[in-house]
């Protein structure tokens, strides 16, 4: 990507983050992590800021190996986490010329001419200790989301579902759970939840989108007539379209693939995701936020060990 791209990228994102919801929602899809959960970007962002790499290495390097590489497998459900998937994944986060396109990506946005640019060594990075940590920070409801969650799954005025780019941790592990949705606090609040580990498809392959409709519009036709469903006022039998859902994500290539879809879309700051109650605040005319302060999650500076 160059440095002209670069700016186009930053001014859609921007235009993505100012542009609110046009129409009342039937459904409301939640990504889950850096949305209901503390974000594990978050986590990354630290380790990086604490080994002095320029901020965002993991990230590209993720999204660069797309759709074949370990962290895409894991999350589609097609490798299993074991010892094999850590060393491909840190095999992933060391490739050199990897690592080269993203330092001289970094230089130039600052204004340096590529061929000024002097690429340092690839970062030692510890990729089982980095998803490992990843994991444990994620697992913290949201202080602003999870309070609004639970608001608006009181409520019953719309069909509260999630769209999440998940791992299946193995039998033993710490985190493995014998039901998916019941054996957590904030899974079990959505009437509709399409994991990518179990359907084989992540965002933002178009497939997903599709597929989170289909499970929502299935779920309100097949509840319209219901007890629950005439007291929590499904949509009847004319089911749910594109336009009807709200979705948020805290990734811009995962908002930017559900407008695609037809989706109307809220982006979820980093460490602010109060910003995104607000907004679902003015689409439902619903009292969502807690008492939390709104004070930013800032980046953890104090554990620096060296500098590139």
């Amino acid at each position: 990507m160059d440095s002209e791209e670069y700016a186009v990228d930053t001014i859609l994102e921007a235009i993505d983050n100012m542009t609110p919801p046009s129409k009342q929602p039937k459904v409301l899809l939640f990504d889950i992590g850096g949305v209901c959960v503390v974000s594990p970007f978050q986590s990354i962002l630290d380790y990086e800021l604490s080994l002095g790499i320029p901020p965002g290495w993991v990230n590209f390097c993720i999204s660069k190996t797309a759709p074949s590489g370990f962290w895409h497998q894991l999350e589609i459900g097609s490798i299993p986490m074991d010892a094999a998937f850590f060393a491909g994944f840190n095999r992933d986060l060391h490739d050199p010329a990897r690592w080269a396109t993203f330092y001289t990506q970094v230089q130039q946005a600052k204004g340096f001419p590529s061929e000024d640019v002097v690429v340092p060594p690839v970062p030692n990075l510890d990729g089982e200790w980095l998803f490992n940590d990843m994991m444990s920070s994620a697992r913290a409801p949201d202080p602003w989301m999870f309070p609004a969650l639970k608001r608006l799954h009181a409520s019953g005025k719309h069909i509260v579902a999630a769209l999440s780019n998940t791992v299946i941790f193995p039998p033993g592990h710490e985190y493995a759970q014998t039901d998916f949705l019941l054996d957590d606090p904030v899974r079990s609040l959505f009437d509709v939840f399409v994991s990518s580990a179990h359907v084989g498809l992540r965002k933002p392959d178009p497939k997903i989108y599709q597929l989170a409709l289909r499970r929502v519009d299935e779920f309100a036709r097949a509840n319209a007539d219901t007890e629950r469903g005439k007291a929590l006022r499904f949509p009847g039998s004319e089911g749910v379209s594109a336009s009807d859902i709200v979705f948020l994500d805290d990734i811009g290539e995962n908002v930017k693939a559900a407008r695609k879809a037809g989706f109307q879309t809220i982006k979820v700051p980093l460490g602010r995701a109060y910003e995104a109650v607000e907004e679902l605040e003015k689409v439902t005319g619903l009292a969502l936020a807690g008492d939390h302060p709104k004070i930013p999650i800032k980046p953890k500076f104090n554990t620096q060990k060296s500098k590139i």
